[in-house]
Parts: C-alpha cells; structure tokens; sequence
C-alpha cells in the first residue's frame, strides 16, 4: 500500500505577528510539583535572566511567598510590564482561580487576586501546560501549525492545545488534562481520585515508580540501578533512569521504551479524538530523547485509528525544553497586555484563549 502523505499547511497566520502584544519584558514563573522555576523574557521568547526555588510543600500562601520573592529578585535589573504565571492545576474560564490541582492542595484558589495584591502589579494566571503549548507554538517546534497539542512529560502528564492560533481550553477552561483520562480501567491509584490515568504510566512519575519496583525485587538487571543509588532503591527517580539510559544501561533502556509506548498509545487515542497536524512532546522526561520518542511514535502507529489510510500526525521534541512553561506565561501575560482579563468566551460557549489584537 502507498504510504498516505502528510498534506501541507499553508499557515493564514505569523506566529511572531507584532500584533500579539507590547515590547516590554515580561516575568514567566512556571510552578511545578517540584520546583517553581523563573525568567524574565523578551518579545522574542529569550530568556534573559533565570531564578528557581524549591517548590515549598504544598500550602497555597508558601507559593505565593516563593512566587513574590522571585519576581522582587528578577525585577531588580529589569523593567518588567507584566507577569505570567503558569500553574499546575485547572484554571476557571476567566484565569483568576485554581479550581484544583493534583499534585499542590489547591482548591478554589484564588491565586491571580492573591497574588496581584502581593506585588502590586498585573498577573496573568494559566495551566503551565497550556503555556508551554503556547509558547511552542509562538517560538518553538510548532511554529506554523494549525492545530498543535503539547504533551507535557514531568511528575504526571500535563496538555495544552493551540487551534487555528487560539488557546483552546474547552468550555469551562479544564481542557487539555490528558494526563486524567484512565487508560487502564482499575489501575494504579492517581493523585486526582481515579485509577488508571495515563501520568501513572507515560510520567517520570511513572518511569521512577517501575525502576523502584524492579530495584525493590533485586533483580539481576537492575544491579545498575541500585549502585547509582548507593543500593537504596527509594533514590530512583525517573532522572536517574533517564541518565543511565543515556548512558547505555539495557534495563533503564528497556523502563524507557515501556514508557514510550504507554505514550504512543495515549496520543493515538488523542488523535483519534483530536486530529491534529503535530505532537509536540516537552517536559523533562523529554531529555531521554529518541530513547522515549521512538517507541512512542512505533507505539502511535500501530494503535492510530484508520491506520493507513489517513493523513499521520508529526510527533516531535519541544524545542523550548523545560523553559516552555515559563515562557509561554510570560508571553500570554505581554500577548494579553489590553485586559487583565485575557479568557473569554467564544462562540457558542466555547472558552478560548485569544491573543489581544
């Protein structure tokens, strides 16, 4: 069978429009389970000055304190017209609360009004995966794509979506939690409720977890494992494997592919629902390179629905790196610079992210 070809976008937009916002600098903050980390960028999507702490537990007003030293220290050297902030957890429709996140106690947080009162000036508030996607999408690997979904790889699986150059975040703003669909029906318990979600098998999370349990069964394969920990197998992460996977260890090389192809299946599932032209693929995780994204993309291929006799999906490594969070805050918070409101609603309902024209 001739391979179907891919058909060519022809982009009605400029993913560096000088519409979408101000010169200015903007201050990007990009909170995760573990560390918030900082930057203050350009209009080009540079960073030009970086700081990060430690994620400081889990209660609301110890972020907020982190957050407030992080901009006080990166607004010493610069003019700052804005602040993003991307957050690990689902955002209302208007982008002023955190109505819950997996992994900090966040409930019906009202962190943008929290926060803007704390540093006296303009916060813009969105999903860190929707930031990244954003910011792949303006300056990274999916530049003039039409309809882009990025697949944030770290402590659980995060989502964003740019279609036709909007921020797509569903009718009531919780798009894009990919990482939430049960992929296996009564599997391993998730921070969100459920059982079964896709971060439990497709995360560094998960990476770290398979590596313990075949460290804790001292199995001759994972002798390697253990010595990189000082044979305490609690110390495995999900980076210790990325690294000695890199470096040529068969087990780490084969807890990869495993969760490689728990990937590939979750994003056919996606395309099947979604259709879209690419997968962008960032995150930490992503450091494993082709060591993850080749069993991915095989993976993808074999459960994609309509399998040759459609059009296939690209799935590529983010460019931006583990910077695509906080870049994509700050450029939303300068792209949304004329209201500090930047979510409204769409047609019909539909609750969108647009850029300020």
């Amino acid at each position: 069978m001739a391979p179907v070809r891919r058909p060519r976008f022809a982009p009605t937009f400029r993913p560096r429009d000088p519409r979408l916002g101000p010169k200015g600098l903007a201050i990007g903050i990009d909170i995760g389970g573990t560390k918030v980390a900082a930057g203050v960028v350009d209009a080009a999507g540079r960073v030009l000055r970086r700081a990060r702490r430690a994620t400081p537990g889990t209660q609301p007003r110890e972020v907020e304190r982190v957050i407030t030293e992080l901009v006080e220290e990166l607004s010493t050297a610069h003019r700052i017209a804005s602040v993003g902030i991307g957050a690990a957890g689902w955002m209302d429709l208007e982008g002023g609360t955190v109505l819950f996140s997996p992994h900090l106690v966040w409930r019906n947080e009202p962190l943008r009004a929290n926060l803007e009162k704390l540093l006296r000036r303009r916060v813009h508030l969105a999903n860190d995966a929707d930031a990244a996607a954003w910011a792949e999408w303006r300056f990274g690997a999916g530049q003039r794509e039409s309809r882009l979904v990025c697949i944030t790889l770290g402590t659980g699986i995060g989502g964003g979506m740019v279609m036709s150059g909007r921020l797509e975040r569903g009718r009531y703003g919780v798009a894009g939690e990919f990482g939430h669909q049960v992929i296996v029906p009564g599997g391993h318990r998730c921070e969100c409720g459920n059982r079964g979600c896709w971060e439990q098998y497709a995360s560094g999370n998960a990476l770290g977890r398979e590596a313990r349990e075949l460290a804790r069964a001292n199995s001759p394969v994972a002798q390697e494992l253990l010595r990189a920990v000082g044979g305490n197998p609690e110390r495995i992460t999900g980076a210790v494997v990325t690294e000695l996977a890199q470096a040529g260890d068969a087990a780490s090389m084969e807890l990869l592919e495993e969760v490689g192809e728990w990937l590939g299946l979750g994003l056919a599932n996606l395309a099947a629902a979604l259709d879209p032209g690419t997968f962008v693929i960032g995150g930490g995780l992503c450091d494993a390179g082709e060591l993850l994204l080749a069993p991915a993309r095989r993976a993808f291929a074999r459960n994609l629905t309509g399998r040759g006799f459609r059009p296939q999906a690209r799935i590529v490594r983010a460019a931006l790196g583990t910077e695509a969070g906080l870049i994509g805050a700050a450029d939303l918070s300068r792209v949304n610079f004329r209201s500090d409101r930047s979510l409204r609603r769409g047609v019909g309902g539909r609750g969108v992210a647009t850029p300020a024209t």
